[in-house]
């Protein structure tokens, strides 16, 4: 990216933070005592942009503030901004944001890595402040070469998401033109023989020695194996919904009819073959030996349809919801194993690979089960769950992200993927106590999963939980997972959607926040929305 180039893109999203200060209910110097408590606790081994000390300035500035009865849910929301913080990296090239805090071998230029940039975005997307995130979508659209592709990334979807939260067309044509040709790139590479499915090595889905790849393994794990997985295929339709919406905003009619009829393809070809009638689940389909028979368990990757609101709106698929509240299902105590445990190769094991997908709980398949049961629950008329296992999950998501010392104090920790028995971050156990010596240097050093970004949690919150939903028009949704008797009280304020400032409260009594009582919505502090009960809300804006 040229000097040039890069100086304009930064006066173009320039923030408009201090605009709207005035316009908000809680006071930031309620919460500092968690970032201060934060830093207190921290072995800051790797410093990048904004370190330790400069973390209370930077967020004060930059992000919604949230309060509500539960403080550890609260506490986690805080903690979860301080860790994403700290991945914000200043390069040559503009800012991006990294995976790994350490370097690691496995990782691109600047220690990138695509496999989480999706969940960057959709969590980034509610700092004030965008230029991190769009020279981030810079780099991977313009300095990357293929490594954007190195892993599977919904790349045009999280645009879409970052736009709906800062809408931008002054780029949009040249951004769109680069995702059309990623696009591309991945029908070459990832389809065979003309199919309108795509394939994908789990490994480069971000989810070695998984429980399929070993049934298509005769048994024996496998830290790579190719097949048609849900995951890929529904973020190839994410992508292409993305860009037809996209195109549309740009004028671009051809375009968008071109993505339009692509997603249908793909939609159609995923229902016909990913989608098992006897699993009552979507799963995954080998390349090896021209199988065409889905492999028999199901993996918590059977969610990710939902994530882009694929599937019909029918009880036929709403129903696999059903497992993720079934214990011999995904359901666990520290959060949803990533393969059923009733399965013949689900396990939990301390040997072999530090990273294994066919039982773990891992935050990054957590955090989008959370966000395609949030779209179940919010744009279907068949759900299986409701608002309260939305937050039961959530909650159980919440404590997973402690660690106790061996003093006996519990902290805030992120890592890498947990016994979903125990809560031991198994990766860290693991290379801590290292055949040959702890941390290996080629396995990434020293704590390299410490505060792991590799999910999201503040955005299950504010588009989740609190129900902010985004559009790419005009309007302002607010549909809360919350029933009036989960909480007295909640706050989510200082929310910068489309150039203005958003808060949404809910107070019981009226006296928390002298609003008066119920729920209610602000815009630039103006009222807009008032009502007794917690409901679904449109209004343009």
């Amino acid at each position: 990216m040229t000097a040039i180039k890069y100086l304009f893109l930064c006066f173009l999203f320039l923030p408009a933070k201090t605009v709207f200060s005035q316009n908000t209910i809680l006071s930031p110097q309620t919460f500092k005592h968690y970032i201060d408590s934060f830093n207190a606790d921290d072995n800051e081994l790797y410093k990048q942009y904004y370190s330790n000390e400069d973390a209370w300035k930077f967020l004060k500035e930059n992000i919604p503030f949230f309060e509500c009865p539960d403080k550890e849910l609260e506490k986690t929301y805080y903690f979860r901004w301080w860790t994403f913080r700290k991945h914000i990296k200043k390069t040559p090239e503009g800012f991006v944001i990294t995976e790994f805090l350490p370097d690691v071998s496995w990782a691109g230029k600047y220690n990138t890595i695509s496999c989480a940039a999706g969940h960057h975005f959709y969590e980034g997307r509610w700092l004030h402040d965008p230029v991190y995130l769009n020279d981030y979508m810079n780099f991977w659209l313009y300095e990357s070469g293929d490594a954007i592709r190195k892993y599977s990334f919904w790349a045009a979807d999280a645009w879409k998401a970052f736009l709906s939260v800062h809408p931008e067309k002054k780029t949009l044509n040249s951004i769109l033109d680069k995702l059309v040709h990623n696009y591309y790139k991945w029908e070459e590479t990832h389809r065979e023989n003309k199919s309108p499915l795509f394939w994908q090595a789990d490994g480069a889905d971000g989810m070695e020695v998984s429980a399929g790849g070993q049934w298509a393994n005769n048994g024996i794990p496998t830290p790579s194996y190719k097949a048609l997985r849900p995951t890929i295929n529904s973020y190839m339709y994410g992508d292409a919904v993305a860009i037809a919406a996209m195109a549309k905003m740009a004028g671009r009619s051809d375009l968008a009819d071109t993505f339009t009829s692509k997603a249908i393809i793909i939609k159609s070809a995923m229902m016909h073959s990913l989608w098992s009638d006897s699993l009552k689940f979507f799963g995954s389909i080998p390349l090896q030996n021209k199988n065409t028979n889905i492999l028999p368990v199901r993996e918590l990757i059977g969610f990710v349809p939902w994530y882009f609101n694929m599937p019909d709106d029918d009880t036929t698929y709403a129903n696999a919801w059903k497992q993720l509240e079934n214990h011999r299902g995904f359901m666990a105590k520290w959060g949803p194993t990533t393969c059923e445990q009733r399965n013949l190769y689900f396990s939990i094991s301390y040997e072999g690979h530090e990273c294994q997908w066919n039982g773990p709980s891992w935050p990054y398949a957590t955090s989008q089960t959370l966000t395609a049961m949030a779209n179940l629950l919010d744009n279907y008329t068949c759900k299986p769950v409701t608002g309260d296992d939305y937050f039961s999950l959530l909650s159980a998501y919440s404590n997973s992200q402690r660690r106790k010392l061996e003093n006996g104090k519990v902290i805030p920790w992120i890592d890498e993927n947990i016994n979903p028995y125990t809560g031991d971050w198994i990766s860290r156990t693991r290379l801590k106590n290292w055949v040959g010596g702890p941390w290996p240097k080629n396995k990434g050093g020293k704590e390299r999963g410490k505060d792991y970004n590799h999910s999201t949690f503040c955005d299950l919150i504010i588009s989740g939980l609190i129900g902010l939903r985004t559009s790419l028009k005009d309007t302002l949704t607010i549909n809360p997972l919350l029933t009036a008797d989960k909480w007295d009280y909640f706050c989510l304020d200082n929310v910068l959607y489309q150039n203005k400032i958003i808060t949404v409260l809910y107070d019981k009594t009226g006296k928390k926040y002298n609003r008066g009582k119920g729920f209610k919505i602000f815009v630039n502090g103006k009222l807009i929305y008032s009502s007794r009960l917690i409901n679904k809300v449109s209004i343009p804006i």
